[in-house]
């Protein structure tokens, strides 16, 4: 009864390690402004098949995300964050899918070295200088 008991107790702690083991948390930088960029960007993160947490910070503007990197990586959640609307420091969202954002969503886009589609675009600069 003994053994059974202690092999019992030895699987559990085998589970609870082999679902922890795998588990990496990243941070990075997510353009947005509100509440709503707040759950669109969440839900874009937590959609990346591997996700299991995302918590994006309105002020800082930064995301915690937690992942097993056995199923994913914060550059494919990097991916779907840009295809929703925002930027982050390695991946452009299109012109097209930001102006989908609602007019409280439309931050500044400043000068960044991105990525639009995994390909390297020169320094973007979306402010409009009405110098004249």
């Amino acid at each position: 009864m003994k053994t059974k008991v202690l092999s019992l107790v030895a699987l559990i702690m085998f589970g609870v390690f082999a679902v922890f083991a795998g588990n990496k948390t990243e941070n990075f930088k997510v353009y947005g402004n509100c509440g709503m960029c707040k759950a669109r960007i969440e839900k874009a993160a937590k959609a990346v098949d591997g996700v299991s947490a995302a918590d994006w910070n309105d002020e800082t503007k930064m995301i915690a995300l937690t992942f097993d990197e056995s199923k994913t990586d914060a550059d494919k959640v990097q991916v779907a964050i840009a295809k929703v609307g925002h930027d982050t420091d390695l991946h452009k969202a299109t012109d097209q899918a930001y102006s989908k954002l609602p007019g409280c969503c439309q931050y500044d886009r400043a000068k960044t070295d991105m990525k639009i589609d995994g390909k390297k675009d020169a320094k973007m600069d979306m402010k409009m200088d009405h110098k004249m």
